[in-house]
């Protein structure tokens, strides 16, 4: 009884979380999402106005103001194409298909990140509780929360704004300078 009432109280404060900051913003349905290729290794944050003139208004704001995009109303929660995703600040690769699945949040969800070393995770006390945030290592990408309530093995639920994520389909990753992981769809 604890875990389900633990999951509506974290459910609750998931939808707030979205109406109170999702509704001074655009969905990513309707603001087309800039996608801009980066050449490998080169994983950086840019400066500010680089970045106001790359990301969409939603992007710029969930990735260095911690906002939070609407549920169900954005471009990858129901995306089951196999491909990475990367920040969408750096290029730096965060998840892969295969460790994504449907948690019934709105928002896209995976079990692991691509690699341990990809992102890093800070406290956040925000909405009146403590969370768990996950951000982008190079660039300090706000992405979006991790949870202990996902499926075995591990049991993480790592719930990320598709704002902070450009999607980058496995036929594409050569060209887009992503090759060396072409091996996770063999």
């Amino acid at each position: 009884m604890k875990s389900a009432n633990k999951w509506s109280i974290t459910l609750f404060f998931l939808v707030i979380a979205s109406l109170t900051t999702g509704a001074a913003l655009q969905s990513t349905q309707e603001t087309p999402m800039k996608s801009t290729p980066v050449p490998q290794n080169t994983w950086h944050k840019p400066d500010d106005n680089t970045l106001r003139q790359r990301l969409t208004p939603l992007q710029y704001q969930v990735t260095q103001h911690e906002a939070t995009e609407r549920a169900f109303q954005n471009a990858y929660w129901d995306n089951h194409a196999e491909g990475i995703y990367v920040d969408v600040v750096s290029g730096e690769p965060l998840f892969s298909s295969h460790d994504k699945f449907d948690s019934g949040t709105g928002w896209p969800s995976f079990t692991r990140p691509i690699s341990a070393n990809a992102i890093t995770e800070k406290q956040d006390r925000r909405l009146f509780m403590t969370r768990t945030e996950v951000r982008s290592r190079q660039a300090d990408s706000h992405l979006g929360h991790v949870f202990a309530d996902g499926p075995a093995p591990g049991g993480l639920r790592y719930c990320i704004n598709s704002a902070a994520l450009r999607f980058i389909p496995k036929d594409q990753l050569a060209q887009e300078g992503y090759s060396e992981l072409q091996a996770l769809f063999l």
